[in-house]
């Protein structure tokens, strides 16, 4: 990961979390954390805890990002920060608990006091387990239209082109959606779930197989035992833990998505 990508991942992280970059150059940016990031990355415990007792104001701190030395003014100072570097990575592990569910908008170029409306899309992106000695993993991302009901798959490719931002553009509104976020998440897992009933079941198969051959062949060596040691139950049970199909499904993460009407 080199330095110009480093400053372009902090551009797209603080941007997504709320906090604005005050001053953005080529070698360093100023940012003005969130309360949320400045709990999360800052270490000040006691600071926020003060503040709860006592309800004062509170003043999230304002830092400096260094990603090229060379290129930054003497007077400036910050904490450099690179691939490898323990900041770096604890931005990165952050975005495993920020990233969640996100919120964004597509970023309309409007003129004059037209209203846009936008309409809220439920994303959800998941993944589907079909393990067993072999593991396939397949990926589903599904968008459903919270206006009209509409499930489109593949739903993270077709965003990945717009352009969208956490925050709602001028002459731009949200519609407000007849079908809750409730109701529109069990519709999509029904979706998943569906798709993993309907896997062709082959591979479930060929591994039955490919487990009682081992069962055959553990069942002869122990053959002329005429009661079974421990060892026998120790590899039965792990011929089961290899070769038994099942499936597994997680919640990769999900998000809310207003977007200009149109068909996908």
């Amino acid at each position: 990961m080199q330095q110009p990508q480093v400053h372009n991942f902090l551009e797209r992280y603080f941007e997504a979390n709320d906090s604005p970059i005050t001053e953005n150059h080529s070698g360093y940016l100023q940012v003005q954390l969130s309360i949320e990031l400045d709990k999360l990355l800052m270490n000040r415990p006691f600071y926020w805890h003060y503040l709860e007792k006592t309800g004062g104001e509170p003043r999230p701190m304002q830092v400096t990002f260094i990603t090229d030395q060379t290129q930054v003014p003497e007077d400036i100072r910050g904490e450099q920060i690179h691939f490898g570097s323990p900041r770096l990575r604890q931005l990165f592990d952050s975005t495993k608990e920020l990233g969640g569910f996100i919120r964004l908008f597509e970023r309309i170029d409007a003129s004059g006091n037209k209203s846009i409306p936008l309409q809220p899309w439920l994303c959800l992106n998941a993944k589907v387990s079909f393990q067993c000695d072999r593991k396939k993993d397949v990926l589903l991302s599904l968008g459903l239209n919270l206006i009209h009901g509409q499930i489109v798959p593949q739903f993270y490719e077709r965003i990945r082109r717009k352009d969208l931002t956490p925050n709602i553009p001028d002459y731009c509104f949200k519609l407000s959606p007849l079908i809750t976020a409730n109701s529109g998440l069990i519709r999509l897992q029904k979706m998943v779930q569906t798709y993993a009933e309907n896997e062709d079941e082959t591979w479930a198969v060929e591994a039955v197989q490919r487990w009682e051959a081992d069962q055959k062949l553990l069942e002869a060596f122990y053959e002329d035992e005429e009661e079974k040691p421990e060892s026998y139950h120790v590899e039965k049970q792990a011929l089961k833990e290899q070769y038994e199909p099942n499936i597994h499904v997680s919640i990769v993460n999900g998000g809310m998505f207003y977007l200009q009407q149109q068909v996908f």
